[in-house]
C-alpha cells in the first residue's frame, strides 16, 4: 500500500463540503501547518514571551512593537491563531489517520496471493529456475523455508495452461504500517496535550464563564470573584510568589490585558530560601523548604522545592522558577552630589517608595532592588580596558566577545564587592532615572572608590560617578570637599591659605595677584561665575570644563598650553587648602602631603567635575540592610502532560518503526513442467530499494531456487 498526499474523498453532501473534507485530510495541508507551527515556535523562542510592554518598545521601538503586540508575537504560544493552528492540525491529522487506516489493516492481513505470473516479471528483483521436484513439493519446500527464516506464508493453488500450479506468497515487517499510525497518532497526541496544557480552557472560561482580566492594585483577597478561577479549574499554568515566613495560596496567571487569579486548594509556606552561587557570582542552586498546607483536610506536608526537582500535590506541581526580595528593609544614606541638597537619612522596604522635597521640587524615591551578593572580575586592571565607569559601565566586555569563545590564557580575579542597591527617583511629571550605587567601595587601579551608577532608560548600560574613599576608607572626605565647595566664605579662605604658602612672606603684590587667580579658578570649578557655552553645547555647569571654556575664551591659543598648566596647578592647590579646611570644621587632623594624599586629591577633582551633570542632586548611600529572601514558585495543573508524554513515546517507536523495519513481500509461482519438474518464477518487492534488498534476494534466491549465487 502507498499513502497518498490527496485528501479523504466522500459522495455525499455539497461539493464545497467535499472539497473542504479532502482538503483537511490531505497531507499537503497538515505539513503546511506543521510548517507555520515550526515557524511561529521559532518566533516563540527568538522573541522572549511575557516581558512588559515597556521591554518590547526599547527593543523594536513604539510602531513595531504595535505591530507585533498586534499578531501577539509576544505570546505566541497563547495566542488565539497559534491555539487555531493547532485544532486545525488535530483534525487535519485526525482524517488521515480514519483515511489510511482501513487500507492499512486491509493491506496487514492481505497476502496478494493473486497476483499474475506475468506481473512478477516486471519487479526489478525476479528470477526463473527450473526445479526437479512437482509443483505441491516445491511450494511446502519454498513455504517451510521462508517460515523458518522468519515470513509470514500462504500457500494457494490454482489452475494454468500447463496444469495445477502453485502460489507461494510471504510477506514480512508489516509493522512498518504500524509505525505510520503510530507516528500520526503521536502528533494527534501531542497536540492535544498542547490544547489542554494552554490557555485554551482559561479563555473559555473568560468567553463563556464572565471571568475577565483584573488591572488594578490592592490586595489579593479583596479581588473581586470574576476576576478568580476556581481552585476546580481542570488547567492552569501560573506563578506563586512567598516570602520568607509567610503563606501564599493564590497564583497569578499573566494576561495580554491584566491578570487573573487562581485560588489553590492548598496553601504554601516557605520556612527557608536557599541559593548558592559557583565563583563566578552565577547561582548554582535555588532551593526552597516549604510547608504544604491543604485546604480541606488540614494536613501539613514539608517538602523541598528544588530546579528540575518539584513538588506535588493533589494533581498540581509546584516548580522553583526563580527567587525575588521578599521586602527587604533599607536603610539611607543622602549624599549631597549636585545643588544644594543636604545630607539625611530615609528608610524603606524594597517595592516600595517614599516621597522627597527639594523646595518646590518633589521627588518620589521608589526602592527596586537589593543585591547582596555582586562578583566581578578585577583582573588586568591595569589595561585600557579594566574597570573604568567612565567607559560606560563597570568593566568593558569588548575582549570577552570578541575571538576564540574558549580562552584558557585569560586570567580571572574573581572578587565578591559587596551588596548593591538600585532604586528611582521619579519627579512630579513621571520621569524617571533609575540609580544603582554600591554599599562598599572597591578598588580601582590602585585607589578606593565608591561607585554610584545611573542610566535614563532600561535599554542603557549604567553609568557610574566614581568617587574616592579618604583615609577612614569612608565617603566623607569627598563629602565635606564638596560642601566646603559650594561655600563662598570658605573658598576665600581656602585662597589666602593657598597664596600664602605659596609666595614667600613680604611680596605683598605676588600674594595679591595669585590670590585672585586662585579666586578665579575656584570659582570657575565651583560654578560660581558664570561660563558661556560654545553655540550648540549644552550650558556649563562648572568643574573642569567651566575652566577649559574660560581658557578657550580668554587666553590665545599660542599661550592656551601654558596657561591652562599653571590654571590647573593653581587650582588643585586651592583644592588642597580647602580639603584641609574641611577637615578643620570636623575637628580632625590635617592631611600630610604624601603619595596617597596625592593620589586622593587627583580622584577627588575629576569626581567633583563629573558631579556636575549627576542628574539628581543627591545619590543615596546603603547604610545597612535587612534581607528578605522570596522565592517564586510556577504552579500548574497539567492533564495533559501524560497525553504528550504518550505521545512522545509513539513518535519515538513511530519513527524508529517507519526508518529501521523495512516491509517486504515474496512470490514464488510454481507451474508444471513435465514429469517431476516444476519452473519456478520468483520477485521480491521492499518498500526501500537498499542494498540490504539486494543482498537478502540473492539469499532467498539461492535458497528457494536453489540457484548458485
Amino acid at each position: 500500500m502507498t499513502v497518498s498526499t490527496q485528501g479523504l474523498q466522500i459522495r455525499t453532501g455539497s461539493r464545497f463540503a467535499s472539497q473542504l473534507v479532502e482538503l483537511l485530510s490531505s497531507m499537503r495541508f497538515a505539513i503546511s501547518l506543521l510548517t507555520v507551527i515550526c515557524i511561529a515556535s521559532v518566533i516563540g523562542t527568538v522573541v522572549k514571551q511575557h516581558e512588559p510592554l515597556n521591554n518590547y518598545v526599547n527593543q523594536f521601538g513604539p510602531f513595531w512593537s504595535d505591530v507585533f503586540g498586534s499578531a501577539r508575537l509576544f505570546t505566541v504560544y497563547s495566542a488565539w491563531w497559534f491555539l487555531l493552528i493547532l485544532a486545525f492540525l488535530v483534525v487535519s491529522t485526525s482524517l488521515c489517520i480514519a483515511r489510511n487506516t482501513p487500507k492499512i489493516l486491509v493491506d496487514f492481513k492481505a497476502y496478494k496471493e493473486n497476483i499474475r505470473e506475468q506481473s512478477l516479471k516486471a519487479f526489478p528483483h525476479r528470477a526463473e529456475g527450473a526445479l526437479p521436484e512437482m509443483p505441491e513439493s516445491a511450494a511446502n519446500r519454498i513455504g517451510q523455508t521462508l517460515l523458518g527464516s522468519g515470513w509470514k506464508v500462504k500457500l494457494q493453488s490454482r489452475e494454468s495452461a500447463g496444469g495445477t500450479g502453485w502460489m507461494v506468497a510471504a510477506k514480512a515487517g508489516s509493522t512498518n504500517k504500524i509505525g505510520y499510525l503510530a507516528a500520526h497518532s503521536a502528533i494527534v497526541l501531542v497536540c492535544l496535550g498542547g490544547l489542554l496544557d494552554g490557555d485554551l480552557v482559561v479563555r473559555a472560561q473568560m468567553w463563556f464563564n464572565g471571568k475577565t482580566p483584573f488591572t488594578g492594585g490592592g490586595l489579593i483577597a479583596d479581588v473581586a470573584p470574576q476576576h478568580r478561577l476556581s481552585p476546580s479549574n481542570p488547567t492552569f499554568r501560573g506563578n506563586l510568589l512567598v516570602t520568607e515566613g509567610t503563606t501564599a495560596g493564590t497564583a497569578i496567571l499573566a494576561q495580554s490585558d491584566g491578570v487573573l487569579l487562581q485560588d489553590l486548594p492548598f496553601s504554601v509556606e516557605l520556612k527557608k530560601f536557599i541559593v548558592e552561587y559557583y565563583d563566578t557570582g552565577m547561582p548554582r542552586l535555588f532551593a526552597s523548604d516549604i510547608v504544604i498546607h491543604d485546604h480541606e483536610t488540614g494536613e501539613k506536608k514539608e517538602t523541598r522545592v528544588e530546579v528540575n526537582h518539584p513538588a506535588s500535590h493533589r494533581g498540581i506541581n509546584i516548580y522553583q522558577s526563580s527567587f525575588d526580595d521578599g521586602g527587604s528593609r533599607v536603610n539611607l544614606q543622602a549624599v549631597p552630589i549636585n545643588g544644594p541638597a543636604k545630607a539625611f537619612e530615609v528608610s524603606g522596604v524594597i517595592g516600595g517608595t517614599s516621597a522627597l522635597s527639594n523646595g518646590d521640587q518633589k521627588l518620589t524615591l521608589e526602592y527596586t532592588g537589593l543585591r547582596v551578593i555582586n562578583v566581578e572580575n578585577f583582573a588586568n586592571q591595569g589595561d585600557a580596558s579594566g574597570t573604568d565607569v567612565r567607559k560606560v559601565d563597570l568593566r568593558s566586555s569588548i575582549e570577552s566577545r570578541l575571538g576564540s569563545g574558549h580562552k584558557p590564557g585569560a586570567e580571572k580575579t574573581l572578587r565578591n564587592v559587596g551588596p548593591s542597591f538600585s532604586y528611582k527617583l521619579r519627579d512630579a511629571a513621571g520621569q524617571a532615572v533609575e540609580y544603582n550605587n554600591y554599599m562598599l567601595p572597591m578598588e580601582i587601579d590602585g585607589s578606593r572608590m565608591f561607585l554610584f551608577g545611573m542610566r535614563e532608560t532600561p535599554s542603557e548600560p549604567f553609568r557610574y560617578l566614581r568617587i574616592p574613599a579618604d583615609d577612614q576608607d569612608s565617603i566623607d572626605g569627598f563629602v565635606r570637599l564638596r560642601a566646603a565647595l559650594v561655600d563662598p566664605a570658605l573658598r576665600e579662605l581656602a585662597v589666602r591659605r593657598y597664596a600664602v604658602s605659596a609666595v614667600e612672606a613680604g611680596r605683598t603684590e605676588l600674594s595679591d595677584a595669585l590670590q585672585v587667580s586662585a579666586g578665579r579658578a575656584i570659582g570657575l570649578f565651583a560654578g560660581a561665575e558664570a561660563t558661556e557655552a560654545p553655540a550648540g553645547d549644552p550650558p556649563i555647569k562648572g568643574g573642569l570644563q567651566a575652566v577649559s571654556a574660560f581658557l578657550e575664551s580668554n587666553v590665545p591659543e599660542a599661550e592656551r598650553e601654558r596657561a591652562s598648566d599653571v590654571l590647573v596647578r593653581i587650582l588643585n592647590g586651592t583644592l588642597f587648602e580647602l580639603l584641609q579646611v574641611s577637615r578643620e570644621r570636623a575637628g580632625l587632623q590635617p592631611l600630610e602631603r604624601s603619595d596617597a594624599t596625592q593620589q586622593f586629591m587627583t580622584h577627588a577633582v575629576m569626581s567633583l567635575s563629573d558631579a556636575f551633570y549627576y542628574p539628581a542632586p543627591m545619590t543615596f548611600q546603603l547604610k545597612d540592610f535587612e534581607h528578605v529572601q522570596a522565592s517564586v514558585f510556577q504552579v500548574a495543573r497539567a492533564p495533559g502532560q501524560s497525553i504528550v508524554y504518550l505521545g512522545c513515546v509513539l513518535l519515538i517507536l513511530g519513527v524508529f518503526v517507519m526508518l529501521y523495519v523495512r516491509e517486504r513481500r515474496v512470490w514464488v509461482w510454481l507451474s508444471p513442467a513435465g514429469a517431476g519438474h516444476s519452473q519456478a518464477t520468483m520477485a521480491l518487492s521492499s518498500n526501500r530499494k537498499t542494498m540490504e534488498a539486494d543482498q537478502e534476494f540473492e539469499v532467498l534466491k539461492s535458497q528457494l531456487l536453489k540457484v548458485p549465487s
